[in-house]
């Protein structure tokens, strides 16, 4: 039998959310972008599968910056 593994345990994967419907139109009007402008992240990705994340969801990835405090990134999947 396999054994799940939680990959958010592990220090170096930062923390993945995926936005809800209102939270991703405000964020494209923001932007002046549309979803096939974000970059992009495969369903394959251990994270994504982790959060369950589908083809569509936009994703908020919050990473631990030394100059910054916290960096926001935004992919959507595909």
């Amino acid at each position: 039998m396999k054994e799940e593994i939680d990959v958010f345990q592990n220090m170096f994967v930062p923390k993945h959310e995926i936005l809800e419907e209102d939270e991703k139109l405000i964020l494209l009007k923001k932007l002046n972008a549309t979803e096939k402008q974000l970059p992009k992240i495969k369903t394959s990705d251990p994270a994504i599968k982790a959060i369950a994340a589908k083809k569509g969801d936009v994703v908020r990835i919050t990473r631990n910056s030394r100059i910054a405090g916290k960096a926001l990134y935004y992919r959507v999947v595909v």
